[in-house]
């Protein structure tokens, strides 16, 4: 393995931590089912960027990286309807990072 960084491990990882964030201020609004939601597709994405890096084979890193993939689309869809819903927290940003992790996914 190369000593160079990896741009999507450090991404996803950075993402699923603001995104923990996030999911403290939504509990803290009692918002418990979408924070439940948001963490677990939130925190996937990374979850099965890092675990393709040992894939035994070209086919299982695809697919690992596809669930990753649906993933982000699920988050984004709980991201956009935290922008649409008025009683919800700012996202500071998440959007638009989600966006950057799905292009390189989708490369």
């Amino acid at each position: 393995m190369s000593d160079a960084p990896n741009l999507i491990l450090g991404l996803t990882i950075e993402f699923s931590l603001q995104v923990i964030k996030y999911n403290e201020k939504l509990e803290e609004l009692k918002k418990f089912n979408l924070a439940n939601q948001l963490f677990r597709s939130g925190t996937s994405i990374g979850a099965n960027v890092y675990e393709a890096q040992s894939c035994e084979s070209r086919a299982t890193f695809i697919h690992k990286i596809k669930i990753a993939a649906k993933e982000a689309e699920e988050t984004k869809y709980w991201l956009t309807f935290c922008t649409k819903a008025d009683s919800y927290s700012q996202l500071d940003g998440l959007l638009e990072k989600l966006q950057i992790i799905i292009k390189i996914l989708n490369k």
